[in-house]
């Protein structure tokens, strides 16, 4: 599933390319992908005409603000990849993927499709009487956002305390930080040289530090290089993203640690997959000098 840097390249790929222009027309060729409103041609009704301001990301969510043609506010279109979820802006003229499921026609000849194999994705239109979080229900659950100037090191330190999971899988947990998965809780604690099965109530004052400025700094690594794509994630052009080249653990079982050549191993917390290095990832306070640079 994209993770926060996927998204956000996302995002960031459409605010330079989508803004400012109608929406002419489009088309919904899976129904199911239209969470609301209920019929899908509603859902086009409520974008023809407006032209999208501004792109946001919260979480894993796309939200993009409507307006009309006076410029004025006129409603959201909500955006979840999910799984295999990708956005792409091309030419109207290139044939239609197998797996699209959305188009959203513009002017010049350009579209944006909305591709999803496994049809897990999502698309919401929330009218301009109603806020997005009313409509898209799972915006309500989100923490904080791990780049703002609210996840502070108290903050992660109060949200730890007294839970008694294994510290990779509250890191999934998106009403602690929202954005984090697999590959990010992953990397983010190898480099701050925690096992993903250390019990995340019991991490000392100095390991709650070191996790928080790791998680700022693998997704901004991650975001720089474009996010990851080990699967089916593409950015707006259709380009992989190229931060899985340089991951520390993530996805590399059996292959020599980047910091001190021991095999990477995985394990199996509550069903989901986590990777570590056994000698950089100490089980106790450890001693080793941070991988952190």
């Amino acid at each position: 599933m994209p993770e926060l840097p996927e998204v956000e390249t996302v995002c960031r790929g459409l605010n330079r390319v989508t803004l400012n222009q109608p929406i002419r027309g489009g088309a919904v060729l899976l129904d199911r992908t239209i969470a609301h409103p209920l019929l899908s041609a509603n859902f086009l009704e409520g974008l023809v005409g407006k032209s999208i301001a501004q792109w946001q990301r919260r979480g894993k969510y796309l939200l993009a603000k409507l307006k009309n043609h006076v410029d004025e506010p006129d409603g959201w279109l909500g955006v979840h990849l999910r799984m295999t979820g990708q956005l792409l802006w091309m030419s109207q003229d290139e044939p239609l993927q197998k797996h699209c499921r959305v188009q959203l026609c513009f002017p010049e000849g350009r579209e944006l499709r909305f591709v999803d194999q496994r049809t897990f994705g999502q698309m919401w239109y929330v009218p301009p009487d109603r806020s997005p979080e009313s409509i898209i229900s799972g915006l309500k659950l989100l923490g904080v956002e791990p780049l703002s100037q609210d996840f502070t090191v108290e903050y992660l330190a109060e949200r730890l305390q007294n839970r008694r999971r294994p510290i990779k899988n509250v890191l999934l947990d998106q009403s602690i930080v929202a954005g984090i998965g697999n590959i990010y809780a992953d990397e983010s604690l190898f480099l701050s040289q925690i096992r993903p099965e250390a019990t995340a109530s019991d991490l000392k004052p100095t390991q709650v530090k070191q996790l928080h400025q790791a998680i700022i700094k693998v997704l901004q690594d991650s975001i720089g290089a474009g996010g990851t794509t080990f699967s089916d994630f593409r950015d707006i052009q259709g380009i992989n993203g190229n931060y899985g080249g340089i991951a520390w653990v993530y996805d590399r079982k059996g292959e020599p640690c980047r910091n001190c050549q021991t095999p990477i191993e995985r394990i199996k917390l509550a069903g989901r997959s986590a990777h570590y290095c056994p000698n950089c990832q100490p089980c106790g306070d450890g001693a080793k000098q941070s991988v952190i640079s």
